[in-house]
């Protein structure tokens, strides 16, 4: 497999295979709703679309990164929103890298989103899908975030590599400049266990795909099938 590792100004032509990796926070944060019960996260263009899509659908749950603002249901942290019960529920998440990533590669035919908490099944759904090129969209810092780069090579290694070690990949991200702002409280709308929450390896079984749905850009869970089967889109 044929990886490249681009940052979102850097995407100067819609790949094939697109994985966008937001480690701190948001693809993080994701997950956690789909493990707390959400149906699907809607990702906004602005914070005005994410509003006007919570005003015409106030069940909705409207995520955003900073601190707490009106019309919104809560922040972009998943120590906050471990706590949540978003069963069936509808998620509108706009922050500041990871949904303009996503956004950026919605005509790839498959788009992928993810962080540390579903690198392997990530991974096994790219092997599934045997693409020769596959490109990781590395969101934070114009490209250079160091924990969404060491995700994205750990995921890329673990593709062809099965006895891939985590521990470097894994102290990489935790020394990077997000996961100090995290701690010190440099960044608003943070909980004290976001940063081991963000690097929790595989916490959950399922990959993140996201596609075009009525004009929104949707992402879901998919549950990886063993490897012996193969999956289809």
């Amino acid at each position: 497999m044929n990886a490249r590792f681009l940052g979102i100004a850097d995407l100067v032509e819609t790949p094939s295979v697109a994985v966008v990796v937001d480690v701190m926070r948001a693809f993080t944060v994701a997950a956690w709703a789909f493990a707390q019960g959400a149906e699907r996260i809607v990702l906004a263009e602005s914070l005005d679309e994410a509003l006007a899509l919570k005003a015409r659908h106030p069940h909705w749950v409207a995520i955003k990164d900073g601190p707490p603002a009106p019309g919104f249901d809560t922040v972009n942290s998943p120590g906050m929103l471990r706590s949540m019960d978003l069963g069936g529920r509808t998620v509108v998440q706009k922050t500041t890298a990871g949904t303009v990533g996503a956004l950026a590669v919605k005509e790839a035919s498959l788009v992928l989103c993810a962080g540390f908490v579903v690198a392997e099944a990530t991974a096994r759904l790219l092997r599934t899908r045997a693409s020769d090129s596959v490109t990781f969209v590395v969101t934070g810092e114009d490209g250079r975030a160091e924990e969404d780069l060491a995700c994205a090579q750990y995921i890329a290694r673990r593709v062809t590599e099965a006895e891939t070690d985590a521990a470097e990949f894994l102290r990489r991200a935790g020394e990077s400049r997000a996961a100090a702002e995290l701690v010190e409280r440099v960044r608003q709308g943070v909980h004290p266990d976001d940063v081991a929450l963000c690097l929790a390896l595989d916490r959950f079984p399922f990959a993140m795909v996201a596609a075009s749905e009525a004009s929104l850009m949707v992402l879901r869970p998919y549950a990886v099938p063993p490897l012996t089967d193969e999956a289809s889109f």
